[in-house]
């Protein structure tokens, strides 16, 4: 899945890169496997704003993604493997023999006619969905439950994965692509294999009108407001943020303030995630 350079027709083009889309097989999706996707603007259901620089966009339809894959009684062979506009990932769409169709997250070096299966109908290829009490360690694995059948939460993104480091007793350890390491229960369910479409990162936009495209709208910069829009705001010409540090719109620490607030959960975690390397 190589990059798409432009050639530099415009001040736009300069610099822009896209996808060949070279692994898609089918252009339209399947009809009965999609819904209306309504937008909402980032706001909320009494219409105010909870998600700040959302709006416009290019209209979707939303694809019914198969992150359960409960379905064990029978095999199932890869059909098309199609471009979702709602998610950074390929999405695969399977047959099982029975007839039924279905979508899945579609990971590296899946093709067509291959064939997958859930549960019990696996042999460890990529694509198969079992329990993680029956995955090898060491293995790279995505799509991973953290409640038993509630499908699949973690490492759905374009060219991600985590890895199965050890099992211990009725959890497993697996370190999520983040580098934390956290205990997931071994009946939750996970997919063998890397998310496909791994040139995600390398795309360069190249143009703000293709990020309206996206549904994102343009953000100000706080030292452009005025003090009551934004705690950077006012002071005569370009003044600094002054204060203890940069603050968030709502005045709250915007830098190095720990917003985890989820106790319940703190005893899955092994090891805290490390910062990110540039």
């Amino acid at each position: 899945m190589p990059v798409k350079v432009y050639k530099p027709t415009s001040a736009g083009r300069r610099g822009m890169t896209g996808h060949t889309f070279e692994e898609i097989t089918k252009s339209r999706p399947e009809r009965a496997l999609t819904e209306a996707l309504r937008k909402r603007g980032g706001r909320n259901n009494t219409g105010k704003i909870t998600v700040r620089h959302r709006g416009g966009g290019h209209r979707r339809r939303y694809r019914i993604i198969d992150f359960q894959r409960n379905k064990f009684d029978c095999a199932a062979e890869v059909t098309a493997i199609e471009y979702d506009p709602n998610r950074s990932a390929r999405i695969a769409l399977i047959q099982y023999e029975d007839g039924e169709k279905r979508y899945i997250i579609a990971p590296l070096g899946l093709r067509v006619g291959d064939k997958i299966g859930n549960g019990e109908n696996t042999n460890l290829r990529v694509g198969d969905s079992l329990p993680i009490s029956d995955i090898p360690l060491g293995t790279m694995i995505h799509n991973i439950e953290l409640t038993p059948g509630k499908g699949g939460q973690i490492a759905r993104a374009a060219g991600t994965s985590a890895q199965l480091l050890a099992k211990e007793g009725t959890y497993a350890q697996v370190r999520l692509p983040s580098g934390e390491v956290r205990l997931i229960h071994e009946r939750c369910m996970a997919t063998i294999g890397q998310v496909g479409n791994t040139d995600h990162g390398n795309i360069k936009l190249g143009k703000a009108g293709r990020r309206r495209w996206m549904g994102w709208r343009p953000s100000v910069r706080g030292t452009a407001m005025d003090p009551s829009s934004h705690p950077h705001g006012g002071g005569e010409g370009r003044s600094p943020v002054g204060m203890a540090g940069p603050k968030t719109p709502w005045g709250k620490p915007a830098l190095g303030k720990r917003t985890r607030a989820n106790r319940r959960t703190d005893q899955y975690i092994v090891r805290r995630r490390g910062k990110r390397r540039a």
